[in-house]
């Protein structure tokens, strides 16, 4: 009966929650592909698109951890809708972006909007999810990331390129436009479909609810219930998200540079980009969710994480070294992008087998706010690397020892009681 009961409950959030993400990420990073003509237009030095990237995510970082304990607060419906609907608004704005300081402060204020949307998330999960099962889940939602990169990145692209000059509009602009208002759209669904909880599903019955709730009851007996004001000095936090730092630099390494390297190596038209571009983001959810499900099943964690962090570092290496030879950099990047994805849903393992109640919405939110800070680390640093020697190989070998540094820390820090 408990595998048709998560199986039953899978199938009612999963598939929506992971449209939610897809969105969210596609507003996020569009900003890459709008680069290829962005730039050109409005005369911004790579510089310039590298910080407007970035910014985005001082502003998430700032209101990560308020956005979350008001989430546990008021429940997940209402705040996810709010979360949605705010940030599509900001995202279609990004389309009347005339000079850079009008880039930096919408960028800015997209990363508030979207602020405890993803953390929110993770931690809606643990409502429903014990830790054994949990992998494979978050790999699943997780996937919405390499999705947004199958269908985004032809999208983007077909939409740059056929759109320009429609309405007097450039392509990018259209991107912009076009990309941002299904999230208010979904926003809205939210309202009308997710439970804060088991107990307000109505499309369970009291058997599969109590069921559900003795799970996760009995899940949260060996985890450590820690004060909010813990959770800022708990060694293990912080720990925590240094390893996500890590990891995030090279999400973000790839998430906003992808297309410019593709195009680095000798392909120009745009919509040929896009489809490219697609071929590492449907690799990596494959092996996201490979991952999430032999992780689940032998009950390890650090070593997954680790191979697959190693895995990211290499490709980047070789993207960078054969970065001229298409067939190659391509083949590299496909690597990267699969061990660089597989990374985050297996971390996310680790904080929600250590933390429960308040701890785990501000500890979430935490390591979240502050692995996020590589968004803007990330491509700022690797523009400027770009500005300062007209190569991206530099930014991508900084962000291979990033990776590595982060598996090293999981392998030697973290403790092997934690796998699950």
């Amino acid at each position: 009966m408990e595998e048709s009961v998560y199986s039953k409950v899978s199938w009612r959030l999963i598939p929506f929650l992971f449209l939610c993400y897809v969105v969210s990420y596609l507003d996020r990073v569009n900003v890459g592909f709008a680069k290829l003509q962005m730039l050109s237009d409005l005369k911004f030095s790579d510089t310039v698109y590298g910080l407007g990237a970035g910014i985005f995510f001082i502003g998430y970082f700032l209101f990560e951890v308020p956005s979350n304990i008001i989430l546990s607060k008021v429940g997940a419906r209402v705040w996810i809708a709010r979360i949605m609907a705010t940030w599509g608004v900001i995202s279609s704005a990004m389309m009347f972006v005339t000079d850079a300081q009008m880039f930096y402060v919408l960028r800015f204020l997209l990363g508030i909007s979207e602020a405890g949307f993803f953390p929110g998330i993770i931690l809606y999960l643990t409502y429903w999810y014990p830790a054994r099962r949990r992998a494979r889940i978050i790999a699943l939602f997780m996937t919405g990331i390499a999705f947004a990169g199958v269908i985004g990145s032809p999208l983007s692209g077909w939409i740059m390129q056929t759109m320009a000059g429609v309405n007097g509009w450039a392509g990018w602009q259209w991107l912009f436009l076009l990309e941002g208002a299904p999230s208010v759209l979904v926003g809205i669904w939210v309202l009308t479909y997710l439970d804060d909880g088991i107990r307000q599903a109505k499309w369970l019955t009291e058997s599969e609810k109590l069921l559900l709730e003795e799970n996760i009851h009995a899940d949260a007996t060996d985890k450590k219930e820690l004060t909010l004001g813990q959770v800022f000095t708990n060694g293990r936090v912080w720990l925590l998200a240094i390893i996500y730092f890590a990891f995030i630099m090279g999400l973000y390494g790839v998430g906003f540079w992808l297309p410019q390297l593709i195009k680095n190596t000798g392909v120009k038209d745009l919509v040929n980009v896009g489809l490219l571009t697609s071929i590492p983001y449907g690799v990596a959810a494959v092996v996201m969710v490979l991952m999430g499900r032999h992780s689940d099943t032998t009950g390890e964690r650090r070593w997954h994480t680790a191979v697959m962090g190693i895995m990211g570092a290499v490709g980047l290496v070789f993207s960078a070294v054969y970065g001229d030879n298409t067939v190659v950099a391509m083949a590299a990047l496909t690597v990267a992008t699969a061990g660089i994805l597989s990374t985050l849903p297996l971390f996310w393992t680790l904080p929600t087998a250590y933390l429960t109640g308040t701890a785990a919405a501000a500890g979430i939110a935490v390591i979240n706010s502050i692995g996020n800070l590589a968004g803007f680390v990330s491509p700022f640093l690797v523009g400027a690397i770009k500005d300062a020697t007209h190569s991206t190989a530099g930014g991508m070998y900084l962000i291979a020892g990033s990776l590595l540094l982060g598996t090293f820390l999981v392998l030697g820090a973290i403790p092997k009681q934690l796998n699950r």
